[in-house]
């Protein structure tokens, strides 16, 4: 690539970072469950980009691409601090406990956090970005139709849970 050309999609790369900046939190937060892990893995993930920026094939890709950085790089963060770190559970429940967010869908965002990561994340991509499913299963290394079942039962457990249900986490 020219210096030209490098420039131009380092533009089109921060005024993507800007249109999706919301968007990009919410992921990482979905993941990381924490405002600054999720702004550690955003950053990371911006780093890890602008160094491969020059491997992106097409602009266009350029949302499934990023989103794909950014979820294998909090799947690592939360691997590295589950092998770095042991943790009072007791301790952290409490210290979550305390701390109450708002939302205005408050329902809608408690019945995905019960949902199993493996569901959530499918759910999160494809309704909440707007992923069409052959990109939520790039981003995730799935193949096609794992990512359509998972959807399907992530929907249906998210209907349960909506409806009043607990959540059978052993069925799932």
């Amino acid at each position: 690539m020219t210096s030209r050309q490098i420039r131009k999609r380092e533009k089109a790369f921060v005024r993507f970072l800007k249109q999706y900046k919301p968007n990009l939190y919410w992921l990482a937060y979905s993941y990381m469950k924490n405002e600054q892990d999720s702004l550690d893995v955003i950053q990371d993930s911006i780093q890890k980009a602008l160094q491969s920026l020059d491997r992106l094939e097409d602009d266009e890709r350029m949302k499934a691409w990023f989103y794909q950085i950014l979820t294998r790089t909090a799947i690592d963060a939360i691997r590295k601090r589950q092998h770095s770190v042991s943790y009072d559970t007791d301790r952290l429940i409490e210290l979550v406990a305390t701390k109450e967010d708002t939302y205005p869908d408050s329902d809608l965002r408690q019945a995905l956090e019960e949902l199993p990561v493996m569901y959530r994340e499918v759910v999160i991509l494809h309704y909440f970005e707007d992923l069409i499913l052959k990109d939520v299963a790039k981003i995730l290394e799935l193949n096609l139709s794992t990512t359509k079942s998972r959807l399907y039962k992530g929907l249906t457990l998210l209907k349960m849970k909506l409806n009043g249900d607990e959540l059978d986490v052993e069925q799932t």
